[in-house]
């Protein structure tokens, strides 16, 4: 190589020529690069965003952080700007990632990660970690389109991952940004260990491929439903109420002479009400006996003995009653769907008093609500509210109360019936169950099942009664989910290695139902078919969780093909009365690959229908219960099924 001497160099720069751009972004190039890229940076937050908070609220928090993803200012330094390709770029095709779509980008990335962390007791709420101001949707529910098998898949493998594994997903299979690119970004956006998390995104799963841009994950194009409208409809006339009484009330005071005439007798004006009051009074509390249960005739949370080294501390049961009745700023209340979260309406029953796991717990019970008090210990700065409906419990569904989260750990207390626990994985039909501690009715801490990575476990509690052995499982909320196999009329305990090798590959599928106020869950082999081509013996098994409302039921047919780990989702529903007790029936039907690569309509329905037929792209009849169809990649057909007695039934959707 030739060096250039001195004549040969080139001239050094005038001193009037242009600085390099500062590394700044202004707002105007900010706003330029959301508008642009609006619906990524909303699909990145819907992505990042944690599954518990539901579709609804990811959706509106997508939004609500693209949109607030301008600087603070007039401009804000720049993130360092990647050399990889970017979905805004300029230049050529080998430029630099645009510093306006990167800073929007990690604005929006370091918002859904706060997001997902828990609310402390100590410590204010980051904006992030609210429901967001605007946007604001009322009396709809929106969610985006779903999708298939794959596409769901994807949805289980995002949520079993942390928030900086998803936003590790996220960069390298949606963003394109290759592994030490997607560990800088991480960094800049807040993750303790972009290393770790990047990692864990890769050992989750193989790549994704262009499923992250299905209109799945796609919170611009979005599905509209109805809120509760009964409810919408009681809030209404109760608002209506409250407005014709204040205005009643304020015309009545100023009028002389304390109103319009005499009250009879009602209370004077302004007199204190004593039902409310006695509500509040820790003294009054009920206190059942620890052998109550053993001669009543009813068998539910309200023959549960008071337990805890605290049930007689007046200031703390107390507090739990006054936070019961007004919840503070600092107060973190929760509410199963469809439980009213007021104060209560008499004395209600103290269940448990007592310190478990650095936190002081209490439970009481009004006859229509579990509520779980709980503050740090050595400290009232703070406290957490949950409220749980259980109107109708029974000996099946009142065995077991959550006392405890912590670490991915769950702690139950039991009813009194209950003589002995253990766990086992739903995931492992073979295995016999571990025995579990129990000390006072109050279990040792069990792996939460929602929180396995991967579903590579499912914890399920075994509670060994007088009468049988019941399993529950969690699912996020403060009644475990009982767990239950066989036809609709007749379901029974989860026992034996055929229920149990069918809750095997149900299991992971339960998220879906997770935090839904779901009362129980029964797993119903309803049908078998042998595939064409001698492919083997498939199951068709029906889903059906039942919600302490009664209204918001969720139904999921599954089919099952031979050697596959879990079942593939055929067909599901909500509110649906099929795969029930009021409707013992059930017909779902799936595209299914041969091994030979060709494409099958395989279509199912319970013993009391007498024939199935598929129209559209795909037609032809059967006689009987199953169907089996030519078919092509992708086609969509219309299934129906025929009764004994003529009625034609559509598919379950």
């Amino acid at each position: 190589m030739t060096v250039p001497d001195a004549a040969t160099r080139p001239a050094p720069a005038a001193p009037h020529a242009p600085a390099p751009e500062p590394d700044l972004v202004d707002v105007e190039r900010a706003e330029a690069a959301i508008v642009e890229h609006y619906p990524r940076l909303v699909r990145i937050g819907y992505l990042v965003l944690p599954p518990a908070l539901g579709r609804n609220r990811r959706v509106l928090t997508a939004h609500a952080l693209a949109q607030r993803a301008l600087p603070r200012g007039r401009s804000a330094p720049a993130p360092a700007a990647g050399t990889v390709p970017g979905p805004r770029r300029t230049g050529d095709r080998a430029g630099r990632i645009d510093r306006g779509y990167a800073y929007v980008r990690l604005r929006v990335l370091r918002a859904a990660l706060e997001a997902g962390q828990p609310l402390g007791l100590r410590a204010w709420p980051r904006r992030a970690q609210l429901p967001p101001l605007l946007p604001q949707v009322w009396g709809l529910r929106l969610f985006p389109r779903s999708g298939g098998a794959e596409e769901l898949a994807l949805d289980q493998r995002l949520s079993a991952l942390g928030a900086a594994g998803r936003a590790a997903l996220v960069l390298t299979a949606l963003e394109g940004l290759p592994e030490s690119e997607a560990v800088r970004v991480l960094a800049e956006a807040g993750v303790a260990d972009p290393a770790a998390a990047v990692a864990e995104a890769a050992g989750s799963g193989p790549a994704p491929g262009g499923l992250l841009d299905s209109p799945e994950f796609d919170p611009c194009v979005l599905q509209a439903r109805p809120t509760d409208l009964m409810r919408r409809r009681a809030h209404v006339k109760g608002a209506a109420a409250a407005v014709v009484a204040a205005l009643v009330c304020g015309a009545l005071v100023g009028l002389p002479g304390g109103g319009w005439g005499a009250d009879g007798p009602a209370a004077p004006p302004y007199a204190q009400n004593t039902a409310a009051e006695q509500a509040l009074d820790p003294a009054r509390l009920a206190l059942v006996g620890p052998d109550a249960w053993r001669t009543s005739s009813r068998t539910d949370f309200s023959v549960w003995p008071a337990r805890g080294g605290r049930t007689d501390d007046r200031a703390l049961l107390r507090r739990a009653l006054a936070v019961w009745a007004r919840p503070g700023a600092a107060v973190q209340v929760s509410a199963t769907p469809g439980t009213p979260s007021g104060p209560p309406m008499g004395p209600a029953q103290l269940l448990y008093a007592g310190e478990v796991d650095q936190a002081v717990v209490v439970l009481l019970y009004d006859g229509l609500r579990v509520v779980r008090y709980a503050e740090a210990a050595g400290s009232e700065a703070g406290a957490a509210l949950d409220f749980a409906r259980t109107d109708g419990a029974a000996a099946d569904t009142a065995n077991a109360l959550v006392l405890s989260r912590v670490d991915g750990n769950v702690r139950y207390l039991t009813a009194p019936w209950v003589r002995a626990a253990a766990v086992r994985d739903l995931l492992e039909p073979g295995r016999r169950s571990v025995p579990l501690a129990l000390a006072a009715g109050i279990t040792a801490p069990v792996q939460a099942p929602a929180l396995t990575a991967s579903c590579t476990a499912w914890s399920a509690l075994e509670l060994t009664t007088q009468n049988a052995v019941r399993m529950v499982t969690d699912l996020g909320e403060l009644t475990p989910a009982r767990l239950t196999s066989g036809p609709p009329g007749a379901p029974h305990e989860v026992a034996g290695a055929v229920d149990l090798e069918h809750w095997s590959h149900t299991a992971c599928l339960l998220p879906a139902v997770r935090s839904h106020g779901v009362r129980s869950v029964n797993s119903w082999p309803y049908a078998q078919q042998e595939l064409p081509e001698g492919a083997g013996t498939a199951h068709w098994v029906c889903t059906r969780a039942e919600t302490w409302r009664g209204t918001a039921d969720r139904v999921l047919a599954q089919f099952h093909a031979p050697g596959a780990r879990t079942g593939a989702p055929a067909a599901r529903a909500e509110g649906s009365a099929a795969c029930g007790v009021r409707e013992s029936r059930v017909l779902a039907g799936v595209l299914w690959k041969a091994p030979t690569g060709a494409w099958h309509l395989l279509g199912a329905g319970s013993a009391q229908f007498t024939s199935l037929t598929a129209s559209g792209p795909v037609s032809g009849t059967a006689s009987g219960p199953l169907l089996a169809l030519p078919a092509r990649a992708g086609a969509v057909a219309d299934l129906t099924g025929h009764l004994r007695d003529g009625t034609r039934i559509p598919s379950l959707r």
